[in-house]
């Protein structure tokens, strides 16, 4: 498992010069401005195996990988996170649209959008940027 403890629930605030530092430009872009990266474009898209999907802002655990599936939309798709109150749901009514957008309650990271599509037994679509996470394999 992750070596990130989730019953730590301090919040990571840090300036836009310390994310800067943090991030590569790409996942600054997707993390903290609300980027969205291309479709199929994702390391994470095809990860395989168990493990732990974690904020690649600041390390929360969010998404057993039991919980990927493939969606078919080009973004990794989990049907659950890994437990209440690590993600947070935001009305998003950019680009003429309604939508659940989703973030990082520990840092307030964007991580993507949620949608009622999804499998059961949660009928949820978690659709998240592959920058905006990080995947940490089980030891076995």
């Amino acid at each position: 498992m992750s070596t990130t403890d989730n019953t730590n629930t301090e919040n990571v605030e840090l300036t836009d010069e310390e994310w800067r530092a943090r991030l590569t430009p790409e996942q600054y872009a997707v993390l903290r401005q609300k980027g969205t990266e291309p479709a199929w474009s994702g390391e994470l898209l095809h990860t395989e195996g168990s493990g732990m999907f974690t904020c690649a802002g600041c390390g929360a655990e969010l998404f057993p990988s039991t919980t990927k599936f493939d969606s078919g939309s080009g973004w990794p798709s989990f049907f659950r996170a890994l437990t209440d109150g690590v993600i947070n749901e935001h009305e998003d009514r950019s680009f003429g649209m309604k939508r659940t957008e989703i973030t990082c309650a520990r840092c307030g990271g964007h991580l993507g959008h949620v949608f009622p599509d999804g499998p059961a037994p949660t009928g949820q679509r978690y659709c998240v940027n592959s920058l905006s996470i990080d995947f940490t394999p089980d030891a076995d």
